[in-house]
């Protein structure tokens, strides 16, 4: 058995990112993943482990996973939530009771995608929730948090979105065009080199709260 294998639980593995992380990690011999959510989806791979059950039995499944490290890449949109109490009952306060199953768990590191922006005094409802979920998190006995703030997600969902595909595709450009300096933070970044950048900073053994924009994510993802 390798020695060095590092076990990563990862919730959310169905999404965009999730997926991304779990195809990046196939058939290596330094990271496991094992897979928790409300059931298994074409997006896993076939010999990956993934652990089923509804949402109030994932810190149990956290546990079974013995995972050195959570990642959580949970998320939706205010359409999909359909009200502003089921998106925080999702980005917010689901986000939060599977990090403190982690920590009861006994797993001191976190990783978790949030969003660029996120800012609990935002005007956004969105980015208000977002920078909420994060202060929550920063306040768990945890050795240490990376918080991943991407901009537009670009790879191929589940669902068929064409406008959506549209913005992915004119994405690249428009952000080399307008986003420099401070604005570079707003790139566009595909989902795999999130993916990358999570497995990567599941190996960082530095103690502290880290928050990763545009240009950290793709340092951090050019390392795997």
């Amino acid at each position: 058995m390798n020695s060095k294998l590092r076990r990563i639980c990862l919730v959310g593995a169905t999404g965009l990112v999730g997926s991304a992380i779990m195809k990046h990690c196939t058939g290596r011999d330094d990271v496991h993943v094992v897979g928790v959510g409300r059931r298994r989806s074409e997006t896993v791979p076939p010999d990956a482990e993934f652990l089923a059950g509804e949402p109030i039995d994932w810190p149990s499944l956290i546990r079974e996973s013995r995972a050195d490290v959570l990642v959580c890449a949970l998320g939706t949109t205010m359409k999909a939530a359909g009200s502003r109490p089921q998106f925080r009952a999702i980005d917010h306060d689901l986000v939060r009771y599977v990090a403190e199953g982690a920590v009861a768990a006994g797993i001191t590191h976190m990783i978790v995608v949030s969003s660029v922006g996120a800012d609990r005094q935002s005007r956004s409802f969105y980015l208000q929730v977002k920078g909420e979920t994060e202060d929550a998190l920063a306040r768990l006995p945890l050795k240490r948090l990376d918080v991943l703030r991407p901009s537009l997600l670009r790879g191929r969902r589940g669902q068929s979105r064409p406008l959506e595909r549209l913005g992915q595709l004119t994405a690249p450009a428009v952000g080399a065009l307008l986003f420099h300096g401070p604005l570079r933070r707003y790139r566009s970044i595909r989902a795999s080199d999130v993916a990358k950048a999570i497995v990567s900073l599941a190996e960082q053994p530095v103690e502290g709260r880290f928050v990763h924009e545009f240009d950290a994510i793709v340092q951090a993802a050019s390392r795997k």
